[in-house]
């Protein structure tokens, strides 16, 4: 159940890492509120993970799925750069995650 409610926590941070560029700066009311509220779940979610989850291994997973989701969804609103080694580095961070959750992260 850890490893789940840390899987959406990342997810939570997504949302509240693309909220800020939406959000331009914190100005635009509605974005900043969604923002807001993306962060405070994502860091309630982490908060429960870490009661099971070593605090290292749920932080690293959680900011690296935040890492990846974050690039991927800027690739694909906003046009960043999808330089082929700039995906072969996240696909490293993904291969990080996957293997902190298959060792069990120290448990």
């Amino acid at each position: 159940m850890s490893w789940y409610l840390l899987g959406v926590a990342g997810l939570f941070e997504i949302a509240w890492a693309i909220g800020l560029e939406y959000s331009e700066g914190l100005t635009r009311p509605v974005p900043t509120a969604a923002t807001a509220v993306a962060l405070v779940i994502s860091m309630v979610l982490l908060a429960k993970a870490i009661e099971t989850l070593p605090v290292g291994t749920a932080y690293a997973v959680w900011t690296g799925i935040g890492a990846v989701g974050t690039a991927a969804l800027g690739i694909v609103l906003f046009d960043e750069s999808a330089d082929p080694l700039r995906i072969a580095f996240l696909g490293l961070v993904v291969v990080g995650i996957v293997g902190l959750n298959v060792t069990g992260g120290g448990h």
